[in-house]
């Protein structure tokens, strides 16, 4: 059902099943799946938004990132399937020509959320009220971040990993682990989450091996690395957190003196 009052650019594409509420705009370079739920005063412009999602009133889709340096240049938003987006939330397009910003399936982006330009969330990423996420920041699989937690651009955020409430983050946050404060410093694994996602209870304490590993003062990161791989199996997990961490472009944090790669 689409409400006579809503605004519909001429170009937008609108799925089956679609509810658009009333006042909600609809711009230019709108492509929308089925079953999709777009609440009253939602606003839409150059986004595809995936089935069965639901867009709550007053967010924000596809609207033109926060760059000095944007021309207005052809970009988008892409947002998943079965996602939730609520009020006042905002999505960002890319800054860079051709480019998107891409939310995955499953998503849930709480109140007043703010996904900056090119970043990238998985599927199953949940941002709680507030949450901030600067340009060009990556975001694993199924992690949470807590509420009015930011993350400086490029920052990259592990998969299964939970962070808690106010934190703030300028480097790289681990995989699978839970972390707090400013910076979220790795507090443990996120037993709970891992657990609920099926991690078997032995990857589990193989997580937990090679974060004891890593934390330990007598090395440093790389050589950390070197004996997790040497002294920890190597089951898929385990792998992805070594790798996630040689990948780290702006090091990661550890303890209260920030760690950068060495």
């Amino acid at each position: 059902m689409i409400d006579k009052r809503a605004i519909i650019a001429d170009d937008a594409v609108i799925g089956q099943n679609v509810t658009i509420g009333a006042n909600a705009i609809i711009g230019s370079g709108v492509k929308i799946g089925d079953n999709v739920t777009i609440m009253p005063n939602a606003y839409l412009e150059y986004c595809e938004i995936g089935d069965g999602t639901i867009i709550s009133p007053f967010a924000s889709i596809g609207t033109a990132p926060q760059d000095l340096g944007y021309k207005n240049e052809p970009t988008k938003s892409i947002i998943g399937k079965n996602c939730i987006i609520k009020e006042y939330a905002t999505v960002n397009r890319a800054a860079t020509e051709g480019d998107a910003t891409i939310v995955g399936d499953r998503c849930m982006l709480m109140t007043s959320t703010h996904v900056a330009h090119n970043c990238v969330l998985e599927d199953e990423v949940i941002m709680a009220n507030l949450a901030t996420l600067g340009g060009h920041c990556h975001v694993g699989k199924g992690a949470f971040l807590g509420g009015m937690s930011v993350f400086h651009q490029n920052v990259r955020i592990g998969e299964m990993c939970i962070i808690s409430g106010f934190s703030a983050a300028r480097m790289d946050c681990l995989p699978y682990v839970k972390g707090e404060g400013r910076p979220p410093i790795p507090h443990g694994i996120n037993a709970i989450g891992l657990k609920r996602r099926g991690i078997a209870p032995e990857v589990r304490d193989h997580l937990k091996e090679a974060l004891k590993i890593l934390k330990s003062e007598k090395y440093l990161i790389s050589k950390a690395c070197d004996v997790i791989e040497q002294e920890v199996p190597q089951d898929e997990y385990v792998k992805k957190f070594v790798q996630f961490i040689r990948e780290s472009k702006r090091g990661i944090t550890l303890r209260k003196a920030e760690n950068t790669i060495c």
